[in-house]
């Protein structure tokens, strides 16, 4: 028997989602939570195997619920089912350890081959999105997932821009970060070309692989 945990902030999604998984021999529901915190919790006191959780939820989105379960959780797998297929949300979320992402349209046979497959170790990716992880990944691998910024250059941020820089590294879209940080969507945009310039890096991508790398991140 599998046990699952369901993390969404949206109850009618939270119950059709509890009444599928129900259908299936296999699978337990341990709970369906509506945020990161109460996932936290309820993981603590049921141990499920595996989570399934949305990307967008008010306080921690679910970037941070993935980084948060597998730092105290290692063994549970998380598997984020979402609407949104937003390139920042790919990264974020495999960065810290996912092992699936797919969105809600799938269907209930795609989802358990998806948990079959993270319980035993692998990862399934929703074939919309597949092309930009590739695309994103390679890109990494080309570069040996090193990028160098000089003292002198990293030395030019203030603190404003090093704030910004956090966010990127945690995975956080722009729209969650001028919420976070009471700016400006525009603002924010503004600030990565900015910070782009300074440390003389080519994209969002370089720029979330530096800050984790310097432990801007955590």
């Amino acid at each position: 028997m599998t046990r699952i945990l369901i993390v969404d902030d949206q109850e009618l999604f939270r119950d059709s989602l509890s009444i599928i998984m129900k259908s299936s021999d296999e699978i337990e529901v341990t709970g369906a939570v509506a945020s990161v915190d109460e996932a936290l919790a309820s993981i603590n006191e049921t141990m499920p195997d595996a989570v399934l959780m949305d990307i967008r939820m008010p306080g921690k989105d679910g970037v941070e619920g993935t980084r948060l379960i597998k730092n105290i959780y290692p063994d549970v797998k998380v598997i984020v089912l979402t609407t949104f297929d937003d390139d920042e949300y790919v990264y974020g979320a495999l960065k810290y350890g996912a092992s699936g992402y797919l969105l809600k349209g799938c269907s209930k046979a795609e989802l358990m081959e998806a948990i079959h497959l993270a319980l035993s170790g692998g990862a399934i990716i929703n074939p919309e999105i597949a092309t930009k992880v590739i695309r994103q990944f390679s890109e990494m691998a080309r570069r040996e997932d090193i990028i160098h910024v000089s003292d002198e250059l990293a030395g030019q941020l203030n603190e404003s821009e090093i704030k910004i820089i956090q966010a990127v590294g945690r995975g956080l879209s722009n729209r969650e970060i001028s919420s976070k940080l009471y700016l400006s969507e525009g603002t924010v945009r503004n600030y990565i070309s900015s910070i782009l310039m300074k440390l003389e890096l080519r994209d969002r991508t370089q720029l979330a692989i530096w800050a984790v790398q310097k432990g801007m991140a955590d």
